[in-house]
């Protein structure tokens, strides 16, 4: 019987995991529950101007299902933004695909992402964590409240901040589906990408602790090696990533694959140029976690590498 994986998470983070399981497609059922608190730029706009859930993640996570090669319809469908057409400047081809067959569909979104999914003969299924309209808020370490996915992911504030906790508001539900296949599931791979703005907010909706809590899941947490200066005011240290995460679940993660990757003075200039840094790999204090160690850098291009992370993960849900 073939393992069902689960792939949580938002951004371009959940979409390596998707394509590095999608390498051992054959062997497993695939899904993947993607957070919608997204607030900034063209998915922003369509959600308020349209009323619907935002895309943009969903959009990458169904790209990144798809048979076919996913830099390709990331440049087609997402990275190429219209120009000097008036209302449309900024958005792009796949989040408009999304938005309008929701809207013909009578505002079922989930129909929207079917449809997209066999457009781009996906491999397996993607899910919205919540079809609530709801917003990612943030409290500050000196207990300023800071609301909407867009200003924490890009701060304003004093970056000596950081996070303290994590909430939606409104309140919203796990979406039904979302929460049958986490239940049914026997491995849940987590990130890599933004922990509070990406893997975080997929796990906030009601319901989501006591659906991991029924799960008999293994938890896997790829946390990558990197994170972006200009990004959210997160943890600078590997346990305080796993930490961090480890607030939000009813469990104790079960394995934390992180990129040990050495990187050269080539690299740390390309990491630099991208206002990227290495967070300090402080095993030792990595204490209640099975610790997977593995190179699964990009190498050329700064990054992880979907098919090396794919061989690690081969090995360990297989």
């Amino acid at each position: 019987m073939k393992k069902k994986v689960v792939v949580l998470g938002g951004g371009n983070g959940s979409a390596k995991s998707i394509g590095a399981c999608k390498t051992f497609i054959d062997r497993i059922e695939l899904s993947a529950v993607i957070s919608v608190s997204d607030s900034g730029g063209s998915s922003g706009r369509l959600r308020d101007e349209y009323d619907i859930l935002p895309p943009g993640d969903i959009l990458r996570a169904v790209m990144a299902m798809s048979q076919y090669p996913y830099d390709i319809l990331k440049s087609i469908f997402y990275k190429s933004r219209f120009e000097n057409v008036g209302v449309l400047d900024g958005h792009n081809v796949g989040n408009l695909f999304l938005v309008f067959a929701a809207q013909y569909a009578g505002g079922d979104f989930v129909s929207a992402i079917r449809a997209l999914e066999q457009s781009l003969s996906a491999r397996g299924r993607v899910y919205p964590a919540t079809l609530g309209d709801t917003h990612l808020v943030a409290e500050l370490a000196n207990g300023e409240i800071i609301r909407t996915e867009a200003l924490i992911d890009r701060p304003v504030y004093d970056r000596s901040l950081k996070i303290r906790k994590l909430w939606l508001e409104p309140e919203v539900r796990i979406y039904e589906d979302a929460e049958r296949v986490i239940r049914e599931a026997d491995y849940i791979v987590m990130g890599p990408g933004s922990l509070y703005c990406s893997v975080v907010a997929a796990l906030l909706p009601s319901g989501f602790r006591e659906a991991i809590k029924k799960s008999s899941a293994r938890l896997v947490y790829v946390v990558g090696n990197a994170f972006e200066c200009d990004g959210e005011t997160g943890p600078g240290h590997l346990s305080g990533f796993v930490a961090g995460l480890q607030q939000y679940l009813p469990r104790p993660i079960d394995m934390v694959v992180y990129n040990n990757h050495i990187i050269s003075d080539e690299e740390q200039a390309g990491y630099t140029r991208k206002n990227w840094a290495l967070f300090e790999a402080d095993f030792e204090n990595v204490k209640d976690s099975e610790l997977i160690q593995g190179d699964y850098e990009r190498l050329g291009k700064i990054g992880l590498d979907d098919k090396k992370l794919g061989a690690i993960l081969d090995r360990l849900l297989i």
